[in-house]
């Protein structure tokens, strides 16, 4: 349905698929290890099956044309290769113009303009990284149509970059990296600080993965995102004065416990305390999730919520009755934000047999409590960002 729609599209629009060829990155769902990534820190996201479709056209001059089917109502968009500067007032191309510009800052000059038709299936502004999955995309694209030799892990680093210093967002490099290198049924252990990985079986047997939307839309460029960067660097910065370190993810708890006083800044030591604390959960959760202990994972997943909630200040009261309700229903081992916060998502783990009476209830519970009407997707883990050869055979 997708894909013909999309070819329909793009026909329609631009006259004609020879030569076009169609991508997919999707988004993610951090399962635990939030705010850790720009703190030298352990994640733990795994790649969705919903993401971002794009169809693209080399063109004989250098014009860019864009066209979203989410946008509908904003018809094609037009900029320039001559042109690759933010949109003054923030629009979604901002995001691959981004990216094409960190790839020319790279030397990988885009020989000519494109034209390029885009569907998204995550929802705007849920925290499942729809932002980093067209940053993806984007560089899928120049990848794979100019022929540039770079891996997807330096994809990732790109959009990282473009986001950073094209569209003004401190984000770490999670969000991108799970895009660019997911794996089907697996999670990324990866360590932001070195970017080592590895990937870690989801083996859920009686259980399923449940993501709730609470439709409380957040912009991490234009919340506290930032913030809380700054705040865990001043933190890093009192703690450099008295030990050896180069990331908060480099101490242990106990650590962190003997060097806190160092900082003298009570709110930057509460940032700091989640940043180091949450690293180990997350070290201790993947640890526990090869065992096969889920109940453990599950009460690793509570307790980063209430971190990110007390510490790191980062959620807000629709997302945390979500979680807190959640905690009370039957079947349920874990549930926590996931994403950058203020608004979004949160994820739970919840046995088999209670998944319909999950939703239910919970959906009942926030209507009631907020008049909201929350959204509840299956997590499906897929693969990561890839050509779609099959969709379009025109020579």
């Amino acid at each position: 349905m997708i894909k013909e729609k999309m070819l329909e599209e793009f026909q329609e629009l631009y006259g004609s698929t020879e030569g076009a060829r169609a991508y997919f990155a999707p988004g993610r769902v951090n399962l635990i290890g939030e705010h850790t990534d720009y703190n030298g820190g352990h994640v733990f996201p795994c790649a969705l099956t919903m993401g971002t479709y794009g169809i693209a056209k080399k063109r004989a001059d250098k014009k860019l044309r864009f066209y979203s089917m989410n946008f509908e109502k904003k018809g094609v968009m037009e900029s320039s290769l001559d042109d690759l500067t933010p949109s003054k007032n923030g629009v979604w191309i901002d995001y691959p113009k981004g990216v094409m510009w960190a790839f020319q800052g790279r030397g990988m000059m885009l020989p000519c303009g494109l034209d390029i038709l885009i569907y998204g299936n995550i929802p705007n502004g849920s925290g499942l990284s729809s932002s980093a999955s067209l940053e993806v995309l984007t560089g899928l694209i120049l990848k794979d149509m100019f022929d540039f030799q770079v891996s997807m892990v330096e994809v990732a680093q790109i959009g990282q970059y473009s986001e950073n210093n094209f569209n003004g967002c401190n984000c770490g490099i999670m969000d991108q990296f799970a895009s660019a290198m997911g794996k089907a049924d697996h999670a990324i252990f990866l360590d932001t600080n070195t970017l080592n990985y590895e990937y870690a079986p989801v083996v859920l047997k009686d259980e399923k993965i449940v993501i709730t939307n609470s439709k409380v839309k957040h912009s991490l460029v234009d919340s506290a995102y930032n913030d809380r960067r700054n705040d865990s660097e001043g933190a890093l910065r009192a703690l450099q004065k008295v030990t050896d370190i180069q990331t908060l993810g480099d101490l242990t708890e106990a650590e962190f416990e003997q060097y806190k006083d160092a900082i003298t800044d009570a709110v930057q030591q509460k940032r700091a305390k989640h940043a180091v604390c949450e690293n180990q959960r997350t070290i201790r959760a993947v640890e526990v999730l090869r065992k096969g202990d889920i109940e453990t994972f599950g009460t690793l997943m509570n307790q980063s919520h209430i971190s990110l909630r007390d510490d790191y200040e980062v959620s807000c009261v629709e997302v945390d009755f979500l979680v807190e309700t959640a905690w009370e229903l039957p079947g349920v081992l874990g549930s926590r934000i996931t994403g950058g916060g203020f608004g979004g998502c949160t994820v739970s783990i919840v046995k088999n047999d209670k998944v319909e009476v999950f939703i239910q209830q919970l959906g009942d519970a926030y209507r009631e409590r907020y008049g909201l009407e929350a959204e509840f997707y299956m997590a499906d883990v897929g693969e990561g960002a890839h050509v779609l050869a099959d969709w379009i055979c025109e020579k």
